[in-house]
């Protein structure tokens, strides 16, 4: 995500704009884009904030809460498939995708190891 614009930047543009140019021509002085100008003044003009937004921050996944219930089942059975996991998650009332739930174990810390072609070469 590309960084915001200064708050220098910003107040010298809402400046020119209310000293009577136009916004296209806003624009072109500073560099920006049109769009930004407008958006700008349209926040100015209605709240009297130039602060950009809030940036960034974690999205929690909605399969934190069910952590337990997760490990659980993994422990109980080893060789569980993540659509199984998904449709038990659903019948719960979440609905999720498999990959989703395959990213949550590894963004947590679990690996799975696929061994059951190493056990037919060892023969």
């Amino acid at each position: 995500m590309p960084k915001a614009y200064s708050r220098d930047l910003r107040e010298r543009v809402s400046r020119y704009v209310d000293a009577g140019h136009s916004r296209h021509a806003a624009a072109a002085h500073f560099g920006v884009s049109v769009s930004f100008v407008v958006k700008l003044m349209k926040i100015w003009r209605s709240s009297g904030r130039l602060d950009p937004k809030p940036g960034g921050g974690r999205r929690h996944s909605k399969l934190d809460p069910h952590r337990g219930f997760l490990l659980r089942r993994i422990d109980e059975k080893d060789d569980l498939t993540m659509p199984e996991l998904a449709a038990e998650l659903a019948a719960k009332g979440t609905h999720v995708d498999p990959a989703s739930i395959s990213r949550w174990f590894i963004r947590n810390g679990y690996r799975f190891k696929n061994v059951w072609l190493a056990r037919l070469q060892v023969v």
